[in-house]
């Protein structure tokens, strides 16, 4: 078990510490892995409320209809955090990512103070990356220009299309226009910053596929992040689908994107990341590489690395139930240990994703267990070509990565 240090300045109440640390010890039982170190720790933070639900969202948000307590969930952001600290104390905290929902309806003050408590109660890295999620329409400069004045160093913008058309197809609030204002804002104030984009939209031709990407790289962002529309259940769409490109045309357009992305300097280094280079989102490597996360706000969630265990933690989702344990004091989460069993389909999920693939000793020592556990699925999926691998790397190769889930399939309950 880490050892929780003596308490300091903004260090959380003995009863917190009490409460945390019975927790913790609860999953610290003798023997089942052995991990050789902790791995990274990333900080997530979720901000549940969004002007609209989008009708392709599976995520937890939740419409503001009127306004949302913006006050009283920064005192809850705060609680939460002080209550995990004993699971994580003296842990440095290296990436910070703000998502949502829609963070950028923080105010301007509301940021400054969050960012305040977390380096107050955090050992935040002095390089840390610390990412806020952005809608176009909520854009205005004076307030993003505070958003980096109070620490923010990068930006996550949803644009998903450059074409009005398209835009109001998916719900958004924002159009052509704004999308590209955001940008210009973006880059007037922040030297990182990642533009999401979406392509199998409905309706949408190759033509326009390539218009929006072309668009999009004009901008020359260090980072992209293009996405397969998905009919996600318990959507809108799901219930009403609309007419969508079907396999070949979404075939060719993610051909498409390659060929620019990389003719323009993008490396694709992860399923739907491109990043120019030195430029990758250190935040999102840490979940592929099977790092560690807390999360806090309502849905969050955590993955925690002890010396002999790994645990998941959820938050409650719905903000009103999430303020209100938080208010009571009560707990705020569900938790679950990972299993030996399920720890190599888990890595394997996250890591096969990364282009470029791992290096072989990764898999020891981010599972605490040896990579002898998952050999057969590995002779299986190398017998398939599905992976190339040698002492020192295990990589997808084209076929792989082209039949990714049946490649995740296999390190099913190794």
């Amino acid at each position: 078990m880490i050892p929780i240090k003596p308490a300091a300045a903004g260090a959380p109440t003995t009863s917190a510490v009490t409460d945390a640390t019975a927790a913790a010890t609860a999953f610290l039982k003798p023997g089942m892995l052995n991990l050789p170190a902790l791995p990274p720790l990333s900080l997530y933070v979720h901000f549940p409320w969004c002007v609209r639900k989008c009708p392709y969202c599976d995520f937890n948000s939740h419409e503001v209809q009127g306004g949302f307590p913006e006050d009283d969930y920064l005192d809850a952001l705060r609680a939460d955090l002080e209550s995990a600290l004993p699971l994580i104390w003296g842990r440095p905290i290296y990436t910070v990512f703000i998502g949502g929902g829609t963070p950028s309806l923080l105010s301007a003050a509301g940021v400054d103070r969050l960012l305040s408590d977390l380096r107050t109660l955090l050992p935040l890295d002095g390089a840390a990356e610390i990412t806020l999620e952005a809608n176009p329409g909520t854009f205005e400069t004076e307030k993003f220009k505070a958003y980096r004045t109070s620490g923010i160093n990068r930006l996550s913008i949803g644009i998903q299309s450059f074409d009005s058309q398209r835009l109001q197809a998916l719900g958004r609030i924002h159009d052509g226009t704004e999308a590209r204002h955001a940008v210009e804002i973006a880059q007037t104030h922040f030297d990182n910053f990642n533009l999401d984009l979406m392509y199998a939209l409905p309706s949408q031709t190759l033509r326009q596929a390539r218009e929006d990407l072309d668009t999009a790289l004009g901008f020359a962002p260090p980072h992209l992040s293009l996405y397969h529309l998905t009919l996600e259940p318990n959507t809108y769409f799901a219930k009403y689908p609309p007419p969508l490109p079907d396999d070949d045309a979404s075939a060719e357009m993610q051909d498409m994107i390659d060929e620019r992305t990389e003719a323009a300097g993008y490396h694709h280094y992860e399923v739907s990341a491109y990043a120019q280079p030195g430029r990758q989102a250190r935040h999102n490597l840490n979940y592929w590489r099977f790092g560690d996360y807390l999360g806090i706000g309502a849905g969050a969630h955590s993955k925690i690395s002890f010396p002999h265990r790994i645990v998941r933690q959820a938050r409650y989702k719905q903000p009103r139930a999430y303020l209100e344990h938080m208010r009571n004091g009560s707990q705020i989460f569900e938790q679950a240990e990972i299993s030996r069993a399920d720890l190599g389909f888990e890595f394997m999920l996250n890591a096969l994703r990364l282009s470029d693939g791992f290096e072989a000793n990764l898999f020891a020592q981010r599972t605490g267990t040896p990579i002898s556990a998952i050999e057969k699925q590995l002779d299986a999926a190398e017998a398939k070509g599905l992976l190339l691998r040698d002492h020192q790397s295990i990589v997808p190769t084209e076929l792989g990565k082209r039949f990714l889930n049946d490649l995740q399939q296999m390190f099913l309950h190794a």
